[in-house]
C-alpha cells in the first residue's frame, strides 16, 4: 500500500495543467527590485549603496544573526536605490533596486551544464558554503538552510527526507526540476547526507507523479549514486508535503507538539532547496533565480519559468498570455497555502513557487453561516487540533486560552476552511491567532 500520514487531510482536484510545460528561461528584466527580508528569520543588512556597481551572484545583502540568509544580485548593473518598496500585500519592505546592464557573472561561479559529482568537502564546509549562497527552503517556508544542517548539540540526525511531494495544487516547479534536473537533485542528496552524516535519504512523490517516481528510479537503479537513496512513492492526499505529515508517512515517527524533525531524528529539504546546494556547493553559485509555475484555468500559456530574483510578477502573467479579462484573485503560491496578492508589480522572491490567476466565480467568498457542529474540520486537521474551537477564540481575543489549545502546531494547510460546509474563514482568524499567541510567548521569553 501507498504511504500516508495518519491524521486528517483533504482530497483537492490537484489540476497540474502545466505539468507538460518544460522550464523555460525568462528574459532578464530591465530593473530588479531585490527584498532583503526573503527568509524565515533577520531580514540581511545591505552591502551595497545607491550608484555601486553589482555583477550576477555578487552579495547585495548580509545575514544578520543565526537565522537570517545572505542576499545576492540576481542581475549586472547599478543599484538605483536602497529603500523600502511594497511587496505583494503592498507591505513596504527594505530591499536593493537595480538598473540592468549586460548580463556579466561574478567569475567565480561556474555556469557550465557539466555535472560535478564529487564532493570531498568536510560537512562545515558545506554548510558554509550553503550559508554563504543565501541557500533557503525554496519550498515556500524560506527557513535558512544552514540552519536546519546544523544539528544542535544532544540531537542525532538518521535520515535526510526529501520532499519532492509538491501537494498544494496547480503547482509543478518541482515536478519539471525533478524529470530535468534529476542528476543534479541525487547529487544535491549525497551532498546533504554527507553534510548531516547520514546514510539513508527517501525522496518522497506523490504517486500522481509517476513519471519523476519512474525517472528517479531508473538513474537509481544505474548504481552510481549512493545505495542509501531511494524513492518513497506517496499516496496522494493533501498535506502530504507538509514537513511533519511527510515525517509521519515515511518513517512512521510522529513529530510531538512543540517539537521539531530533528527529534525523531528528520532533517527535510525541498526538492527546489536540494537543487540549490547542488548549485551552491558543486558550482558556487548562489541564489539568483528559481523555478516559478505561472498558471490558472483561463490562462494563455500555464508555464514553469526559470526567473530571476527581483522580476516583477505582472512580467511573468505577461509573458504566459496576459490577466485574463475574468481574473479574480491572483495568489502567490497555490490556493491551499498562498496569498492574495494586493500588488502584482510587487518582485519574485526565493519563496515565490507560483502565481496563480483564479476565475472571478471561483475566487469569491460565499456567504458564512452558522456553525453546525459537524465536526469536519476537525476530522481535516492533519494536526490533531480543533479549528472550529480555535477559530472562535481568536475572535474572542481569547489568547491565554489559544496557547492551551496548541494553536501555535498549527500548519495553515487551510483544510479546515476547505472541508467547512458553513463558509466559514477558519484559517484566517486562526492566523490571527497564532501570531498573536506567539508575540506573546515571545514576549515571555524575552523577560
Amino acid at each position: 500500500m501507498l504511504k500516508t500520514f495518519r491524521l486528517g487531510g483533504v482530497h483537492p482536484h490537484d489540476h497540474k495543467i502545466s505539468k507538460d510545460a518544460a522550464i523555460r528561461i525568462f528574459d532578464v528584466p530591465k530593473t530588479v527590485t531585490i527584498p532583503l527580508g526573503q527568509h524565515i528569520g533577520a531580514p540581511a543588512t545591505a552591502a551595497v549603496k545607491k550608484g555601486d556597481k553589482v555583477l550576477v551572484g555578487d552579495i547585495i545583502g548580509t545575514a544578520t544573526g543565526f537565522v537570517s540568509a545572505n542576499i545576492h544580485s540576481s542581475v549586472s548593473g547599478t543599484v538605483t536605490g536602497v529603500d523600502a518598496v511594497p511587496d505583494g500585500g503592498n507591505l513596504r519592505k527594505p530591499a536593493v533596486t537595480i538598473a540592468v546592464e549586460g548580463d556579466e557573472w561574478n567569475p567565480a561561479i561556474d555556469r557550465t551544464e557539466t555535472l560535478i559529482k564529487e564532493c570531498t568537502l568536510e560537512p562545515k564546509e558545506i554548510i558554509a558554503k550553503i550559508a554563504a549562497a543565501g541557500v533557503v527552503g525554496l519550498g515556500g517556508a524560506t527557513f535558512p538552510t544552514q540552519v536546519k544542517l546544523s544539528v544542535p548539540p544532544g540531537k542525532k540526525a538518521e535520515m535526510l527526507i526529501i520532499n519532492g511531494v509538491e501537494c498544494e495544487p496547480y503547482l509543478t516547479a518541482d515536478y519539471r526540476l525533478m524529470l530535468e534536473h534529476a542528476e543534479e537533485l541525487l547529487v544535491g542528496c549525497e551532498i546533504l547526507m554527507r553534510a548531516l552524516g547520514v546514510e539513508q535519504c527517501r525522496i518522497g512523490i506523490e504517486n500522481n507523479k509517476p513519471e519523476a517516481i519512474r525517472h528517479l528510479n531508473e538513474i537509481l537503479g544505474s548504481g552510481k549514486y549512493h545505495q542509501g537513496i531511494s524513492v518513497v512513492p506517496l499516496k496522494m492526499r493533501y498535506p502530504q508535503g507538509g514537513e511533519k505529515q511527510l515525517i509521519a508517512a515515511i518513517t512512521g515517527r510522529e513529530v510531538p507538539s512543540g517539537g521539531l524533525p530533528i527529534d525523531v531524528g528528520a532533517v527535510v529539504q525541498n526538492v527546489g532547496t536540494t537543487y540549490a546546494v547542488y548549485q551552491a556547493v558543486q558550482k558556487n553559485r548562489p541564489i539568483v533565480d528559481r523555478v516559478v509555475t505561472v498558471t490558472g484555468k483561463q490562462l494563455g500559456q500555464p508555464s514553469n519559468l526559470l526567473v530571476r530574483i527581483g522580476t516583477p510578477i505582472s512580467a511573468l502573467i505577461e509573458a504566459c498570455g496576459g490577466m485574463p479579462a475574468d481574473t479574480g484573485k491572483i495568489i502567490n503560491g497555490g490556493p491551499m497555502m498562498g496569498r492574495a496578492m494586493a500588488n502584482i508589480d510587487a518582485p519574485v522572491t526565493k519563496g515565490t513557487s507560483g502565481v496563480l490567476l483564479m476565475k472571478t466565480e471561483e475566487s469569491l467568498r460565499k456567504a458564512e453561516m452558522p456553525c453546525i457542529q459537524c465536526a469536519k474540520c476537525v476530522d481535516a486537521c492533519p494536526m490533531g487540533l480543533e479549528p472550529f474551537l480555535i477559530s472562535k477564540l481568536s475572535r474572542l481575543g481569547l489568547y491565554d486560552r489559544l496557547e492551551k489549545e496548541r494553536t501555535t502546531d498549527c500548519i495553515e494547510c487551510g483544510c479546515c476552511s476547505f472541508t467547512c460546509p458553513s463558509n466559514l474563514p477558519l484559517l484566517d482568524y486562526i492566523r490571527l491567532g497564532k501570531a498573536e499567541t506567539m508575540k506573546i510567548i515571545r514576549a515571555r521569553q524575552a523577560k
